[in-house]
């Protein structure tokens, strides 16, 4: 435990310097190894469990003395355990909310009375006791844990020298227990992540093999020396020890450029970065990280080494060699002011705009240089570069921004994205505002580097609006707009001030009031202003941005301009207005995947996280916990903007969101529940948000929220009840918590589409439980989603058609969607074309049809013939649906046989499926088949089509579900012909003998009855024997079911009676 806590488990401080264990599958992994460990401990190792720790392990639970039983002394809310230590102190003690162990014996039987709250008490307890082995044995054990040494002799006679107690032989057992677990632990780990995270140490392989060929002598070469600090290579590739693998990391590098000091560096699957260096021999090494993140070492090196970055542009070194994507550099163009160039008049100002580009600088192999040109959307924006203007390019070293190289190739296609801001000054008197200068993005330098996001692609983006071609006929308050912009570029701080108050008079929602202060460069002086001294400025300037940032176009510019560095960096300022004022403003200016990214980039989700931490009781409030709450409110909105990219939802999580966002979903007020659950909401398709959304206990909070009055919110709850429901014992707490009845209450709204989907989905997931089902029957929420299969919106279809699905499952449902009318719509929607709309329809109609009366009715409505024409959809998970349907229909069709002849083609249609590559299409047709060839002439016609040769070849599967249909489509197939002989040349015989070695007793039964019916010819007979099948037979023959006993005796009848008919022939002829 003490390696694995120390150093592979996940920690998060979000309000505090105490660590908490983060919310993650790996963490939850963790603990549940440990909970299994204790449990187990006393019956496994009952010596050792009455060991007495070195200290108690001491941390907050949750039991009360009402929990505990007998062999404990109960006085009010005490609790003392009867069994005490050689010092008289009780072995276990509970004074609340603090609980003190000190064996393994009372650490189990604590365990178990926590009944469903184990893993919770395991939690609290590892984050109280961080190196639990320092309290259990002892410091001196913890130092040999950490040293990995396993030699029980040494360690005996260590104890024996520092200390002279009886159990020494129980506590070198005990650490060696420990250790054993340790290793476990990391074992099992290292497991998951190296499932979890694309480690891609072959890359990082290629490109120190690459440069090594580059070092040596001469003036030309690019390094010194590169080296490994490790020779070791683990079997994934990897050179860095497990537990620093587990964090990503690939290998450790020492790079002696030509010009610079030694460089050590950490290869990662998140890039590679500077580290802290090698200590002295015995001591562990320092990964700590000291550099930007960057791409790949080539990119790198260049930033450290100009030698380097000299000669491998002289060499035009081929970087396609390397596996990684490549890390494209920004430069930024500099403006007159930066370069020391007289200001320019006011008037010269207003006239011209300067150009900052932001391009992308590569080196063109044939020796040309590349033309910079500015990007189409400023054009949109009326900003217009001024001909015949050059501008000297300088490498932006400090932006990190790195893009995929499908995002690269669009922007070289397009022309580089320019940057461009008004060139302006303001005067400014002694004591007051400060000049304003012209800012670029290299001066707000990014806390973290992030590639370009997989799941934030450009078509989320919105899509700019266009600006009228004529300025004719614009209102008065256009004009006044552009004087007024005018007049804070030139005056001074309080003229400043109240222009910019005389500026929040106008209605700034008003697109033309929007435009006014876009066309005359408002937009860059309300940036730059976020960068001065002065509060009052700042405030102004905030509340006019946040105003017009409703327009799509002027987010994108304030985005580009690098207004948005500007405004996180106000987040954590020391005045409470600010801090609100950004936080509301990122909201609205984080609607696009670039702005998301910015904000995480630039720190902006670590600071907005800590405004979520205010007071805990939310109901009685101070003056002053009401601004802090208020500022938790705006942090939240920015959060929930935030939220709906993927990274952005992982840096929450690591910045600790996720406790406080369970505190705040116990607040009284509409205002700040609506964006606490909405966050909520959208992360929980994170399986890491539901486990913490479960474990918190969220979801007795959402249940509550869910029965008020405000149709948004109970929204939100919907969605994010509809997205954990997915865990069965989420769906149990909404049952526990009385929250089925209200969300049957919810389709009483059917006028809020939104509202709708998001109850229907909610009830859909919820059903899955069949103890939900029974439960929804009592407020008769089938009748009422059976009216809602029509006239419905598809998003409101799809999870309405889900539930009727599983409530289908129940055979009383089936006469209850018939009584209602629910089986002709329910038809009509096979017609459809979406996708997940027809799984769900297919389901439900094959549920219905497993009554005779649903089939009936299902039969006229030439229902049987658009199931079956799904089959040629595209969508495996259609054509799997539409499969799975087919088989209770042909089964309990009047005429069934007549019924798929009269299907045109329908035949060829499925033999032609088995060619599929997907298993649960394979599975599907398979069980359609063995319901098929139960009629004689339409089992002919599929041996025409070539059935046999196609299922034998299916035999090598290993998927259970898979064999045990495709076993009893061929004992069906062999009913016709010479089939049974065509099975055993085309070699399906042998691999149908290894199905019996299967766990899956389904597998054996419809295994055994396809060998019965291919032991009917001889030569199957004879490739069985050899196979050795006789014995798993015999086995077999002692089941309880009767099918299965009589196929496996018939086999071994017809095995026997070919050995008795052979031996006959050797004795008589």
């Amino acid at each position: 435990m003490g390696i694995t806590l120390s150093r592979a488990a996940q920690w998060t401080t979000a309000s505090s310097n105490i660590g908490k264990l983060e919310f993650t599958p790996m963490n939850e992994l963790l603990l549940k190894e440990i909970l299994s460990f204790v449990e187990e401990f006393s019956s496994q190792h009952p010596q050792q469990a009455e060991h007495v720790f070195k200290e108690p392990l001491q941390w907050t639970t949750t039991l009360v003395a009402s929990d505990f039983k007998t062999d404990y002394d109960i006085s009010d809310s005490v609790v003392q355990s009867q069994e005490k230590d050689s010092e008289g102190h009780p072995l276990l003690l509970l004074s609340p909310p603090n609980v003190y162990v000190r064996s393994f014996s009372q650490l189990c039987k604590l365990v178990h009375l926590t009944n469903d709250k184990k893993l919770e008490e395991v939690r609290a307890c590892l984050e109280d006791n961080r190196n639990p082995v320092v309290k259990v044995l002892g410091p001196s054990f913890a130092a040999e844990l950490e040293g990995d040494n396993q030699d029980e002799t040494r360690l005996f006679a260590k104890v024996k020298e520092e200390e002279e107690h009886k159990d020494t032989d129980d506590k070198v057992k005990l650490f060696l227990l420990l250790q054993n677990l340790d290793k476990q632990l990391l074992i099992k780990l290292l497991h998951e992540i190296s499932q979890q995270v694309e480690l891609n140490p072959a890359a990082v392989k290629n490109e120190v093999e690459m440069l090594k060929r580059s070092c040596g002598n001469g003036e030309s070469r690019l390094l010194k020396s590169i080296q490994y600090t490790s020779d070791y290579e683990f079997s994934n590739g990897c050179r860095a020890p497990p537990w620093r693998q587990v964090h990503g990391e690939i290998c450790y590098l020492v790079i002696e450029p030509c010009d610079s000091e030694t460089l050590y560096i950490t290869c990662s699957t998140a890039g590679v970065f500077l580290n802290r260096g090698i200590k002295q021999k015995g001591e562990e090494n320092d990964y700590e990280r000291t550099s930007d993140t960057y791409e790949d070492l080539v990119s790198l090196l260049k930033s450290k080494s100009p030698q380097f970055a000299k000669n491998i542009n002289k060499q035009d070194c081929a970087v396609q060699e390397l596996p990684s994507t490549q890390k494209i550099q920004h430069v930024e163009s500099v403006d007159a002011e930066e370069q020391g160039q007289p200001q320019r008049s006011y008037e010269q100002q207003e006239k011209n705009v300067h150009e900052k580009a932001r391009q992308q600088h590569t080196a063109n192999k044939a020796g040309g240089k590349m033309k910079y040109e500015p990007c189409p959307r400023w054009k949109d924006l009326g900003l217009k570069c001024p001909p015949g203007r050059a501008e000297e390019k300088k490498p932006n070293k400090s932006s990190g921004e790195e893009k995929s190289g499908e995002m690269y190739k669009k922007k070289m296609a397009t022309g580089a994205k320019s940057k461009m801001k008004a060139d302006f000054s303001v005067s400014s008197l002694p004591g007051h505002l400060s000049p304003l200068k012209i800012k670029t993005s290299a001066g707000a330098l990014p806390v973290e580097v992030f590639s370009e996001s997989s799941t934030e692609s450009e078509e989320e983006e919105e899509q700019p609006e266009r600006r009228p071609e004529s300025n004719t006929d614009l209102p008065s308050e256009y004009w006044h707009i552009q004087k007024l912009v005018k007049y804070i570029k030139g005056g001074d701080q309080r003229f400043t001030v109240l222009t910019l108050c005389t500026l929040m008079d106008f209605n700034l929602m008003q697109e033309t009031c929007q435009l006014a202060i876009r066309d005359v460069g408002g937009l860059e002086v309300l940036i730059n202003l976020l960068d001065t001294n002065e509060v009052k400025c700042k405030i102004g300037s905030l509340k006019i941005l946040r105003k017009i940032s409703s327009s799509v176009q002027i987010r994108r510019a304030i985005v580009e301009m690098g207004g948005l560095q500007s405004i996180v960096k106000i987040v954590d300022s020391e005045e409470e207005e600010l801090m609100a004022l950004a936080a509301e403003t990122i909201a609205i200016v984080a609607r696009f995947p670039k702005a998301r990214r910015t904000v995480r980039q630039y720190g902006g989700i670590k600071k907005l996280v800590k405004l979520l931490d205010c007071v805990s009781n939310l109901a009685n409030l101070s003056v002053r916990q009401e601004k802090d709450v208020e500022i938790a409110r705006c942090g939240t909105l920015a959060l929930w903007s935030c939220s709906k990219s993927t990274r952005n939802k992982d840096a929450i999580r690591k910045a600790g969101g996720i406790p406080l966002l369970g505190r705040l979903l116990k607040s009284p007020h509409e205002s700040m529940l609506i964006p606490v659950v909405g966050t909520l909401q959208e992360c929980a398709s994170e399986e890491s948000y539901r486990i913490a959304i479960q474990t918190e206990g969220m979801i007795k909070d959402l249940v509550k929220i869910l029965g008020s009055d405000n149709d948004e919110l109970q929204m939100h709850c919907a969605s994010a009840i509809f997205k954990c429901a997915e865990d069965k014992q989420t769906r149990d707490l909404v049952r526990e918590y009385k929250g089925l009845q209200l969300l049957v209450s919810l389709l009483s709204k059917a006028d809020n589409k939104h509202l709708l989907a998001a109850a229907t989905g909610a009830i859909w997931k919820c059903s899955i439980s069949m103890e939900n089902v029974a439960k929804f029957g009592e407020y008769n929420a089938l009748e009422v989603l059976v009216n809602l299969l029509t006239d419905q919106p598809e998003e409101v279809l799809v999870n309405v058609v889900g539930a009727v699905g599983e409530f289908a499952q129940i055979p009383e449902n089936k006469a209850t969607i018939r009584r209602c009318g629910g089986i002709k719509p329910l038809v009509n929607l096979l017609t459809g074309t979406n996708q997940a709309l027809l799984v769900n329809v297919t389901k439900a109609v094959g549920a219905c049809a497993t009554d005779m009366d649903n089939m009936v009715i299902i039969d006229q409505l030439d229902g049987v013939r658009l199931v079956w024409s799904l089959l040629k959809n595209p969508s495996a998970d259609v054509q799997s649906s539409a499969a799975w349907a087919l088989c209770p229909c042909i089964n309990n069709a009047k005429d069934a046989g007549e019924m798929v002849r009269s299907l045109v083609g329908g035949l060829e249609l499925i033999v032609n499926l088995l060619k599929s590559t997907n298993n649960e299409v394979l599975a599907s047709i398979c069980a359609t088949i063995a319901k098929i060839a139960k009629d004689k002439e339409n089992l002919a016609v599929l041996t025409d089509h070539g059935v046999v040769p196609l299922l034998a070849k299916l035999t090598n599967t290993t998927d259970d579900r898979l064999r045990r249909h495709l076993a009893e489509a061929i004992g069906h197939c062999c009913m016709w012909g010479s089939n049974k002989a065509l099975f055993g040349e085309a070699g399906a015989v042998a691999p149908l003998v290894c199905y019996l070695k299967s766990k899956d007793s389904s597998v054996h039964q419809s295994t055994a009855m396809a060998l019965y019916q291919l032991s009917k010819d001889p030569n199957n007979c004879i490739t069985m024997h050899e196979k050795g099948v006789v014995k798993p037979l015999i086995h077999i023959m002692g089941s309880d079911e009767e099918m299965l006993q009589e196929a496996a005796a018939g086999c071994v009848r017809n095995i026997r009676l070919l050995a008795l008919a052979n031996r006959k022939v050797q004795l008589f002829y």
